[in-house]
C-alpha cells in the first residue's frame, strides 16, 4: 500500500503499542496538526515510506523519483566536476 492511501478502520486490524520519547510525541503532534491527520495516520504512512511493499522495487523507486518537486540540477561539467572531487577524497 502506499504511503499516499487512505486507511479506514475497516483494514486496520492490528494494534502496536511503540513507546516513544515526549520529543517525538510532540513532533508527531504538531506534523498531525498541521496536515489535519491523526497520529496514528502519521505513522503508518512512516512505515509504508521507510519499508515500502516488495522491498521498494525499481518501479517504486521511479514513482517517487517521477511525483518529486521540480528541483534545480547542475549541468554535466558540474556533475563530472564534482564526481572529480569525491574521487580525489576517497584517495
Amino acid at each position: 500500500m502506499s504511503s499516499a492511501a487512505c486507511y479506514s478502520m475497516s483494514m486496520l486490524k492490528e494494534r502496536l503499542q511503540v513507546l516513544i520519547d515526549r520529543d517525538q510525541r510532540e513532533r508527531l503532534e504538531r506534523e498531525a496538526h498541521r496536515r489535519g491527520a491523526s497520529v496514528g495516520r502519521l505513522v503508518r504512512e512512516a512505515i509504508d515510506l521507510a519499508f515500502p511493499e516488495g522491498g521498494g522495487s525499481r518501479r517504486d523507486a521511479a514513482a517517487r523519483l517521477l511525483d518529486a518537486e521540480p528541483m534545480p540540477v547542475p549541468g554535466v561539467a558540474e556533475l563530472r566536476r564534482e564526481r572529480d572531487e569525491l574521487r580525489e577524497r576517497r584517495a
